[in-house]
Formats: structure tokens, C-alpha cells, sequence
């Protein structure tokens, strides 16, 4: 090969099934963040001078350098999980259950308006799929609406797959039609004139860059912005004020969802007297975002009772992991099931004071026994492998769908290292979503032929020493998956699309039925088609029930490590690299 010759596209091969994502999500690194282009959207298009270098100041990890893909299946089962969600919610018997047990504030009337941006956070893997959380005052959308001008493809192919929805022109004109929306529906006949984002020292809140971002398009269609903390505002003769300027409408960004703080009182009386439209409100969060309401929504007996149909129900169970109440009567049973759940606050946001069951301590075990909190099956977030360096950097992710009346708006992706989403994660933040399949013809990006990179010599029958065109025509650098089953001694090759068709229950395994593995899954670099060494190695339990069937739940209550014995990796490094280099290494 010379070094004129373009390499392969990773992609040019790839099917248009569940796998091509994946490997998407493995491997394309073909998309970047254009910093230049995030710069003058901040700034120019829809910005304002000196906002670039405040999120860079500020707020470093706000915009990921990649983008994640999603499947054409899995966009569409979280749209229909979102409506699911809102046709219980509009159930008179639903409502009069969780507004009985909420604060007073949230059985006042709000008076027409659906509530801003909700934020349906998911999980999504093409093995896994779970809504973990309900957000009534999620932020980002703003933010993904500069990021959408910001990332570069170098793909026609890989350009289409953004949904039409999901450019930034359509979000913008959307947010400033729905909080209209909001005004009308609140029984006002003339047009909406003024609105106050509020937070608690918004100037001080990590995503202030946003409210500027909302400030400079909310003037931009002609509407009066204020940017103030919840005691600012005076309330005279039944008009909200803010200064001389009066508010029609409150953008609620307060984390003080029942407004019950003393800097609230001002704003709790507006609303009680009609005096303005608060959007998102109290009855929204109650009736949406109080983690409790996962309970109801994964119990079947409680969705049966509620008389929702059994397709609904189907949906909601299969897609919202089993959640509970931590309480006394539970609490060893939760301690001793710990690794495969996951505790959060009732009221909790932003995973604040959330944590996975396997990271654990005595002391935080201690404060949620003090009350206050659920447990949640885990449902393992999605993985995004943003560059080709060895050894490979993997994040995680979390699939937020933006909606508003039962509308999904936008779909968005945040990539994080740890627990939770956090934004502090180098190379993570919020990231543009593409949705799959795609047309491999279309393809035109290529990764590093392999003439350009330097590789270690292996002996043996998987010699790949002499990386040239005899051992494969394009001599391209490639990744696969190998996936192996662990039982006692016994080490075996497990075919990927075969585990696949486990884990989604298309079929099922009469040969291991009642038995128990070591799931091992090598990512492996392949170089001229032949495996070159291990990026990355997971480790799970594998659990079938009688009739061959994977036993998740069973899987998850293993409170053993996962710990392959020497014998094992000898075995398992002979099945992928041959005898010759296991002989070799020792």
C-alpha cells in the first residue's frame, strides 16, 4: 500500500442492523467538534461576545468531542415509552393517587401550562434498554441547539442520520413557540411580552452560559429577558415584578421544586394568585419527576389497577427497571442485592447523592436508611469509544429526550466517566445524537492504513509482522468482538449474534439451561483481519433458568466477583491469538 492510498472506511462494511451501531459507537471517530464553528455560533449566530471563552472558563467539559449513534429501534421505543408515560399521567386515578401524597403547593391548579423541557433520561445498548428518570426542568436543549452547528461530519452518509427535527434552527423556533404555547394555554389572549429566567444565583450556576444562550433568543423574537434569582421579584396589585419591569411568565429553573425556600416566597404567591405562568410548576414535578413514581410505573399490579391498557402496561414494564422504596422491612434484602441496584433521593436532580449499589460505603449506606430514597435495578448506560488511541479512552452515556406536551423535541446524549453524568469528564458533555441504520455506500471516511502505524511482531499462525498487501488487500486496521463463556475449567467461544438473540429473548439456549458462566468480552485490534491485541476486557455473570432463557435478575443477585483463573486466560488467549504465542508469552 502507499502512502497516497486512502484506508478503508471503518464503516464500509457494515450492515444496517443493531451490530453497525455498535460498531459506530466503537470505532468512528470520523465526526469531531469544530471549535472554530462552536465559537462563532456562540458568539455570532445566536450568541453573544465573550460567551466561548466563559464556557471555556467555566464550564470546559460542556460539549463532547464525539457523537453518539443510536438505532432507528431504540429512538422510536423511547418516543413510545415517552407517550406511554403520558397517557398514565393523564389518568384522573393516577393523578389523584400522587397529588394526594404531594406537597399542597402541587394540587394548585396551574392553570393550563404542560410544563418546559422534561427531560426523559435513558439507558441504551443494543443488549439493555431502561428509562432511569423523569426531569421537569431539564437543561442542555439550548446548549444542543449551538452544538448541532458545531460538529463536522465528513460523511454525506453519516450527515443524514441527524434527524430533521434535531437541527438547530427547528429546536430554536420550537422553544419560542412552546413557552407562546404556554401563555395561550394559561386562557391569555394577548401576546406574551416579557419572561424571567430564574435560578438561585443564576450568575453562579454551572449552566449560566445557557440562560444568556435563552436571554439572546428570547430578544431576538422580540420578548423583554430578565435573568434573576427567585428573591428578586416584588409582588404589587397582582402583577410580578421584576425592578419597573412586569412579568408575564416565569422560566422555572429552580432545583426548589415545591417553592417552599423563604428567597421563593415572593414567586410561590405569584403563582398561587394566577399572577403569572410558571413553567415548568410544582403539580409538573410531582406528577412526572418524584422518583417515587417509578415504584407505581414498574409494578404491575398497581398499572393493572390503575385500568391502563395491557399494551401500555407492556410497554412501561419492559422498558422502566424495578424500582422500590428503600424502607426498614427491606433494607437487607437491598444491602445484600446492592451490586445490581442503584439508590437515588426522591427529589434528587442532576445525580446528586446517587450511587451505585457496588460503590457502596457503610456510612452512605447509613444516611439512606435515614429515608428518602429508592432503589432501582441498574441498567448499564451505553458505552462511546472516542478515539483510536491505545489504550482506547471508552465513556459512558446517557440518552436525554427533550419533550414537550407529549412531543419528543430533541434527543441528546451526555458521555461521562464515574457514577453519574457530571460534566467533568475531558472529552465529555453533552453530545448530538445520529440515528442508524445508514448507507455504507455513502461512506466515504477512512481510518489509518496500516502502512502508518507501528506494530509489535508476533509469532505464530497469526503472524502480523509483516503488516503487507498479501495478508489483506487493503491492510487496514479493523476491531471486532469475541465473546466466551467460563464454566469451571472449560473456556468456549460464544457467536456474538447468537448472545444477541439471548439477550433481546428471540431465542433461547436448551444446552445451558440451568447452568451458570463467566460471560468474557475481548474488544479486539485487528490488523490485516487477524487479532492483535486486547483494548478493552469486561466480566459478567451469565445465568440461564430452567428452560434456557437468561436470568437477569439471578445474574445480578451473584455476589461473587467475576475472576477468570490463569488457566482461564491461557485458554482464552489460545482460542484468539493461537498455541504458538501462549507458548511464546510464558
Amino acid at each position: 500500500m502507499t502512502d497516497n492510498m486512502p484506508g478503508l472506511s471503518i464503516a464500509a462494511t457494515l450492515s444496517s442492523g443493531p451490530d453497525s451501531i455498535e460498531l459506530l459507537n466503537s470505532e468512528c471517530f470520523c465526526i469531531s467538534l469544530d471549535t472554530k464553528a462552536l465559537k462563532q455560533a456562540l458568539e455570532s449566530e445566536i450568541g453573544q461576545p465573550g460567551l466561548f471563552d466563559l464556557i471555556q472558563q467555566r464550564c470546559p467539559y460542556l460539549f463532547a468531542t464525539r457523537p453518539v449513534f443510536v438505532s432507528k429501534a431504540n429512538m422510536a421505543r423511547m418516543e413510545q415509552v415517552v407517550h406511554a408515560i403520558e397517557s398514565v399521567v393523564a389518568l384522573p386515578a393516577y393523578r389523584e393517587e400522587i397529588l394526594g401524597e404531594s406537597p399542597h403547593i402541587a394540587n394548585h391548579n396551574p392553570g393550563g401550562a404542560k410544563g418546559v423541557f422534561f427531560g426523559y433520561d435513558f439507558h441504551v445498548t443494543e443488549g439493555g434498554f431502561g428509562l432511569i428518570e423523569i426531569n421537569t426542568n431539564a437543561g442542555g436543549a439550548m446548549l444542543n441547539a449551538v452544538l448541532a452547528r458545531a460538529h463536522r461530519a465528513c460523511c454525506p452518509a453519516i450527515d443524514k442520520m441527524l434527524p430533521a427535527q434535531n437541527k438547530s434552527s427547528v429546536l430554536e423556533d420550537e422553544i419560542v413557540a412552546m413557552f407562546r404555547q404556554e401563555w395561550s394555554l394559561s386562557g391569555h389572549e394577548r401576546a406574551l411580552r416579557s419572561i424571567a429566567i430564574v435560578d438561585e444565583n443564576p450568575t453562579q450556576q454551572y449552566l449560566y452560559p445557557e440562560f444568556l444562550l435563552f436571554q439572546q433568543l428570547f430578544q431576538r423574537h422580540g420578548l423583554e429577558v430578565v435573568i434573576a434569582d427567585p428573591s428578586e421579584f416584588t409582588l404589587h396589585e397582582g402583577v410580578l415584578k421584576h425592578g419597573k419591569m412586569n412579568i408575564d411568565l416565569v422560566y422555572n429553573r429552580l432545583t426548589d421544586f415545591s417553592l417552599s425556600e423563604p428567597a421563593s416566597a415572593t414567586l410561590r404567591e405569584a403563582y398561587l394568585q394566577n399572577a403569572i405562568v410558571l413553567t415548568p410548576n410544582p403539580q409538573a414535578h410531582a406528577l412526572f419527576a418524584d422518583k417515587r413514581n417509578l415504584v407505581l410505573l414498574s409494578d404491575p399490579i398497581r398499572l393493572q389497577a390503575l385500568g391502563l391498557p395491557k399494551a401500555t402496561q407492556d410497554i412501561l414494564l419492559a422498558a422502566i427497571p424495578h424500582t422500590e422504596i428503600v424502607l426498614p422491612e427491606n433494607a437487607e434484602r437491598l444491602w445484600q442485592k446492592r451490586r445490581g441496584l442503584f439508590f437515588k433521593p426522591f427529589a434528587g436532580f442532576g445525580g446528586r447523592a446517587a450511587y451505585r449499589g457496588d460503590k457502596l460505603t457503610k456510612r452512605v449506606w447509613k444516611e439512606i436508611l435515614a429515608g428518602g430514597y429508592i432503589a432501582q435495578a441498574l441498567v448499564v448506560p451505553g458505552s462511546r469509544v472516542i478515539s483510536d488511541n491505545e489504550p482506547a479512552q471508552v465513556l459512558k452515556f446517557d440518552l436525554r429526550n427533550y419533550t414537550y406536551d407529549d412531543k419528543v423535541q430533541w434527543v441528546a446524549a451526555r458521555l461521562y466517566q464515574g457514577q453519574t453524568t457530571n460534566f467533568r469528564t475531558l472529552d465529555g458533555g453533552f453530545a448530538p445524537v445520529y440515528e442508524g441504520p445508514i448507507d455504507p455506500s455513502e461512506i466515504i471516511c477512512s481510518i489509518t492504513p496500516a502502512s502508518d502505524i507501528e506494530f509489535p511482531h508476533i509469532d505464530g499462525p497469526n503472524d502480523i509482522g509483516d503488516h503487507n498487501d498479501a495478508c489483506c488487500p487493503e491492510s487496514i486496521v479493523q476491531h471486532e468482538t469475541r465473546l466466551f463463556l467460563i464454566e469451571e475449567d472449560t473456556v468456549k467461544p460464544l457467536v456474538h449474534d447468537y448472545y444477541l438473540a439471548l439477550v433481546r429473548g428471540k431465542s433461547t439456549a436448551p444446552e445451558f439451561a440451568g447452568r451458570c458462566f463467566i460471560l468474557v468480552d475481548w474488544y479486539l485490534r485487528l490488523v490485516c483481519c487477524q487479532p492483535e491485541t486486547v483494548v478493552n476486557e469486561t466480566c459478567s455473570w451469565l445465568v440461564f433458568d430452567a428452560q434456557g432463557r437468561l436470568d437477569f435478575n439471578a445474574a445480578h443477585e451473584i455476589d461473587v466477583e467475576t475472576v477468570p483463573t490463569e488457566a482461564h486466560w491461557a485458554q482464552l488467549k489460545e482460542l484468539v491469538f493461537g498455541a504458538a504465542v501462549v507458548s511464546d508469552s510464558k
